[in-house]
């Protein structure tokens, strides 16, 4: 019995394992623009989120987009939709494709792609020389992603 317990336990750390570790960008499964599954295997933050939306470091979401809830950060821009109402707008697996890659939802956005790297069109290249090679990693980490879904689905109307 101390056995069978013993395996059920070392199962359950190995399953969870498995499901803590970041899909990669390459394989992330995306259906008409939306991802179903956590990104990182583990549970957004949303007090990290709002820092990667507000941070001009990070995310730098207000670049386009005004979002009330960060008032203290200041030029919110104006070519994205607000985000007021985000988590009412969209469910998770939508804002996690939203993040992701939201060509594939919006084809014609403006929008960065923040878990992509590869299918990049650099013409940088051609003209300086200077643009980077293809073994740049995403924008946003897989865990970051999920923090700042974790973020917009508090933004409700």
């Amino acid at each position: 019995m101390k056995i069978l317990g013993t395996a059920a336990v070392i199962a359950g750390m190995l399953t969870s394992a498995a499901l803590a570790e970041a899909v990669a960008p390459t394989a992330v499964k995306y259906d008409e623009g939306t991802v179903a599954m956590s990104l990182s295997g583990k549970a957004g933050d949303p007090v990290e989120g709002r820092d990667i939306v507000g941070n001009k470091k990070k995310g730098n979401c207000v670049a386009c987009h005004q979002v009330t809830d960060l008032s203290d950060v200041p030029f919110h821009g104006e070519i994205g939709p607000a985000l007021d109402g985000a988590g009412d707008r969209w469910n998770e697996a939508e804002l996690r494709g939203i993040v992701a890659n939201a060509k594939l939802m919006f084809e014609d956005t403006m929008m960065p792609a923040f878990y992509k790297t590869e299918g990049f069109i650099r013409p940088g290249k051609a003209y300086t020389g200077k643009a980077a090679d293809e073994t740049f990693g995403p924008v946003l980490t897989a865990q970051q992603i999920e923090d700042v879904v974790a973020y917009l689905k508090t933004l409700k109307e």
